[in-house]
């Protein structure tokens, strides 16, 4: 049984309590993302031009009412909110929330969409939780004690460690869909690799995490609510996501925008 929750979020962290609780958010958030999955879902769009249904909105607001309830104090910077134009706040400890990251795949009938929760500490990702689910699996970082690790499960199964493998020879690349092959040819030439494969959301910081690929490569433009909690989790497992020049993939930034990075494995 995990430990109670307190109110105070480093507190909760060195616990042991935080972590679960978001973990078992997501998984909450996206049971009910899944009543969608597949029924026929229209779209809608933002500002932005980006899609937007029913689902992300509903579990965005699970989301922030849990947390709301949980750590009152804590501000949380959500995907959905910001397109609305609501007031965006960060803080010493703060939260960072895609309810639904890789909505055109959802709308598609595609499996790889995810939720992503971030505690953030300032400027990085303190901690993390990601679910697909309709792959019916999560990943988290799991900080208990004076540790540092991941861990994943099955939907309805224990958890287990994760840890990011060390470089191959030839490593494994895991590109976006947006990318097109004149690019993805430069982007294998400059990482040295000749296998790659495009996978959508959040889920390519949680498979170079679990050591089932080597690195992701971003040059065009992404939300930090997109890489937050995928961070989180494959720091935790001993892996890096580093900007252009080379420093850890920092937050907080304009308009919640990322520039190019690399997530990386061990």
């Amino acid at each position: 049984m995990s430990p109670a929750t307190t109110g105070d979020p480093a507190a909760d962290l060195a616990s042991g309590a935080l972590e679960a609780e978001i973990a078992d958010l997501a998984e909450a958030a996206g049971a009910l993302i899944l009543a969608y999955w597949r029924t026929g879902i229209v779209a809608g769009r933002k500002a932005d031009d980006s899609p937007v249904t029913e689902a992300d909105e509903r579990a965005e607001a699970m989301i922030l009412t849990r947390l709301a309830t949980l750590w009152p104090t804590v501000p949380a910077v959500a995907e959905e909110a910001a397109a609305a134009g609501a007031e965006l706040r960060t803080g010493a400890w703060w939260w960072l929330i895609d309810p639904l990251d890789g909505t055109r795949g959802f709308v598609a009938g595609k499996d790889a969409f995810t939720v992503n929760i971030a505690l953030m500490h300032e400027d990085y990702p303190a901690a993390g939780a990601v679910t697909g689910p309709a792959l019916g699996r999560s990943w988290a970082s799991d900080h208990r004690g004076t540790g540092r690790g991941a861990r994943t499960r099955a939907r309805g199964g224990t958890w287990l460690p994760l840890a990011a493998r060390p470089r191959p020879a030839v490593p494994d690349m895991l590109l976006s869909h947006a990318v097109g092959p004149a690019e993805a040819e430069a982007l294998s030439a400059a990482h040295g690799t000749a296998r790659w494969r495009c996978v959508d959301s959040s889920l390519k910081f949680c498979l170079i995490a679990a050591g089932e690929a080597d690195l992701y490569p971003r040059t065009g433009p992404t939300s930090e609510w997109d890489t937050a909690a995928g961070q989180a989790v494959l720091e935790a497992a001993g892996g890096a996501v580093t900007d252009h020049e080379i420093a850890r993939l920092r937050y907080g930034k304009p308009g919640f925008l990322n520039g190019a990075f690399v997530a990386r494995g061990a």
